[in-house]
């Protein structure tokens, strides 16, 4: 794509009825980050249904735009981008002493402690290793009680060898850090526990839940975020865990398991982008196949993107991403659209 002069973007804004805001950066400033690239990735981002595209260089906003009748601070459905947030919590469970990643799920369970689930360790509830079912009906309004519907599931795969996306094994975890949070003499919920915990510290208050008829949340999705709040969760990528967790604890949730490098407890990481063979995919398409076709082998957002970049990812496109090397993070919003991660981010990089 060819460098924009100022004219053209400002016609393009103008084309719009959007809204820039840019600051005048140094180059060390800025980590390189180009006007022209910006403006760009504005456009690529317009073009395919886009309502916000966020960007933050070193805690600073240098772009803001706004297309398809998209406003700033409009809350937008992040969907899967929800699951972070659990992530968090979990981790911050770790932290407290409430679980271990490495213990047995049916500790808590004891309805798991035979057919195959008396395997089952926390961190493969909420690496999606399980084996679960994953049980799309979980999404559903209505349910009397998903947790015991998660909780029945069958395996289908083998423990910490299958990855399964879906919501089955989240709704699982929490029943196990309700539980927990009950064995405590706490009066806590897992929800209060996630707003003071991880939501309150990150300037966030209560959330769109979507409880069941026993008052079980969803944690697959649910969330409403504007772009700046969910940039928030970049900055904390950005600052190793603060001001939720400590550092060495937010390391989990961005290494990936054996099932799948890319993925783990909400978030998708770019390390195989500079392996041989690394894959660039439409991590969204593959996820619609059955679980047993999908193949996470060397896959990665981008390839040209730093390997140390993080993605949070919701359905229609709902993206975060943070790169911790250039201090940057990004948001998108919008509804399904041929759009790509690859694209954007080698756009707006270039």
């Amino acid at each position: 794509m060819k460098n924009l002069t100022r004219r053209d973007s400002l016609r393009f804004i103008a084309s719009l009825g959007g809204v820039v805001l840019t600051h005048d950066l140094t180059a060390a400033e800025s980590g390189g980050l180009k006007p022209s690239a910006l403006t760009a990735a504005a456009r690529y981002c317009a073009e395919r249904k886009s309502y916000t595209l966020l960007v933050k260089q070193h805690g600073k906003v240098i772009h803001e735009s706004f297309a398809n009748g998209g406003k700033r601070g409009e809350p937008r459905r992040i969907y899967s981008g929800t699951k972070g947030y659990w992530g968090l919590a979990a981790m911050a469970a770790v932290e407290d002493g409430l679980i271990r990643l490495d213990e047995k799920v049916s500790a808590t369970l004891p309805q798991w402690s035979s057919g195959g689930k008396e395997r089952i360790v926390i961190e493969q509830l909420l690496d999606f290793t399980a084996g679960l079912e994953r049980c799309l009906r979980l999404h559903e309004d209505g349910l009397k009680n998903r947790n015991a519907l998660a909780i029945e599931r069958p395996l289908v795969g083998t423990p910490g060898k299958s990855f399964i996306y879906g919501p089955s094994c989240l709704q699982v975890f929490h029943e196990v850090l309700k539980r927990k949070l009950a064995a405590k003499k706490r009066v806590e919920t897992p929800t209060r526990y996630l707003e003071r915990r991880v939501l309150r510290p990150l300037g966030l208050g209560a959330q769109r839940y979507l409880p069941d008829a026993s008052g079980n949340p969803l944690l697959a999705a649910g969330f409403l975020l504007s772009a700046g709040q969910w940039s928030r969760m970049g900055d904390l990528i950005l600052a190793a865990g603060n001001p939720v967790l400590k550092a060495d604890s937010m390391r989990p949730l961005l290494e990936g398991s054996a099932a799948n490098a890319a993925y783990s407890m909400g978030f998708w990481n770019n390390r195989a982008a500079t392996k041989s063979g690394a894959r660039e995919i439409d991590i969204e398409d593959l996820l619609e196949l059955d679980w047993d076709r999908q193949n996470w082998s060397r896959v990665c957002v981008c390839k040209q993107a730093p390997a140390d970049l993080i993605a949070c990812i919701g359905s229609g496109y709902q993206r975060l991403y943070a790169v911790p090397s250039r201090g940057l993070v990004v948001v998108r919003q919008g509804i399904n659209a041929r759009f790509s991660d690859g694209d954007l981010l080698r756009t707006l990089l270039a």
